[in-house]
C-alpha cells in the first residue's frame, strides 16, 4: 500500500495517477519475495536489505499466500459466500483470489481494490474482459471511498454475504491512521453471513523482533508496523472466529504436516464469521 493519493480512478476522476519508482513499494517488494518480475531496481535493492536481515520472508510470504488459499476455499466451501472484496491484493500472482474461489463455485463475483496505480493496470489488463471481477484504485485508509466505489458497487451486492480479504495489509497502517475504525466501517458495510479473512505481520516469535528488518521499510512508501497476537485479535471486534482461531498462518488447517525444520514464520492468520 501507499499513502492516499489525490484524484485518479479513487476519486472518479478517470486520471491515471503518477507511479512514484523512487522509493520502494510494498507490493512491488512482495512481488520480489514471491519470485516475480514486477518490480523495480529500488524494490529490489530493499527486499534483499530485508531478506539479510529476516531470511525467512520468502518462506514465510509462501505460508501467507497458502494460508490465503486456504481461507478462500473454507469462505467459498463452507461459508457458502459468492462475492469478495479483497482490499490490498497487491500485483497479480496466480491462482489469484478469483480463480481459487470459482474452482469451488463458477461465478463467484471479485473485487480487487489497490492503491498503487501499477498493481491497478496489472490486474486490468488480465480482467478486463471479465464481468464478475472488477479493479478498483482506491486506499484502504478511506474505508467508505472503497464501499462507494462505482465498480466496488458494480460487482458486490451489500445486501448478500461477502468475504472481507485483509491479507498482509494491516501491518501498513499505523495506530495514528486507527486501523480499529477501518476494519470497523468495512465490517460493518457487510449483512450477516459474512466473513474476514485476516493476516497481519508479528515480531511475537522472534527475539530480535526482526528491527533491522522492520526498518527497511522506514524508506518505504509505507512503513511497517507489527502487531503482537492480543492486538490483532482485535481486529475482528465481535466476530466469530472459526477454528483453530488466529494462529501462526502455517498452522491455520494446513493442507499437510509442517516440515519439522520449518523455521518460524511471523505472520498472524485468522478467518471469522459474522452472526446475526
Amino acid at each position: 500500500m501507499t499513502p492516499p493519493r489525490v484524484g485518479g480512478d479513487a476519486d472518479g476522476a478517470g486520471t491515471s495517477p503518477a507511479i512514484d519508482t523512487s522509493k520502494p513499494h510494498p507490493a512491488r517488494m512482495y512481488d520480489y519475495f514471491l519470485g516475480g518480475k514486477d518490480h523495480y531496481e529500488v524494490d529490489q535493492e530493499a527486499a534483499e536489505r530485508f531478506i539479510l536481515a529476516a531470511p525467512e520472508v520468502r518462506l514465510a510470504v509462501r505460508a501467507n499466500r497458502r494460508f490465503m488459499h486456504r481461507a478462500v476455499r473454507h469462505v467459498v466451501r463452507e461459508g457458502g459466500v459468492r462475492q469478495i472484496l479483497d482490499i490490498g491484493t497487491g500485483l497479480p500472482t496466480e491462482p489469484n483470489v478469483h480463480q481459487i474461489a470459482r474452482a469451488v463455485a463458477p461465478g463467484t463475483r471479485v473485487a480487487y481494490v489497490d492503491n498503487d496505480p501499477i498493481v491497478s493496470a496489472h490486474s486490468r489488463s488480465l480482467l478486463d474482459d471479465d464481468d464478475h471481477t472488477s479493479v478498483v484504485l482506491a486506499d484502504l485508509r478511506d474505508p467508505r471511498a472503497v464501499l462507494d466505489h462505482p465498480d466496488v458497487r458494480r460487482v458486490i451486492d451489500f445486501d448478500q454475504p461477502v468475504a472481507l480479504l485483509l491479507v498482509a495489509v494491516l501491518h501498513f497502517l499505523t495506530e495514528e491512521e486507527d486501523p480499529d475504525a477501518v476494519v470497523a466501517t468495512l465490517l460493518d458495510a457487510l449483512p450477516a453471513g459474512s466473513h474476514l479473512v485476516l493476516s497481519h505481520a508479528t515480531v511475537d516469535i522472534h527475539d530480535d523482533a526482526r528491527e533491522d528488518a522492520v526498518n527497511v521499510y522506514r524508506n518505504a512508501t509505507a512503513t511497517m508496523n507489527p502487531r503482537g497476537r492480543a492486538r490483532v485479535l482485535r481486529f475482528f471486534g465481535d466476530l466469530a472466529l472459526v477454528e483453530p482461531g488466529l494462529v501462526l498462518v502455517p498452522d491455520w488447517r494446513p493442507d499437510e504436516p509442517p516440515q519439522a525444520d520449518a523455521p518460524p514464520i511471523g505472520i498472524y492468520g485468522g478467518v471469522a464469521r459474522k452472526n446475526g
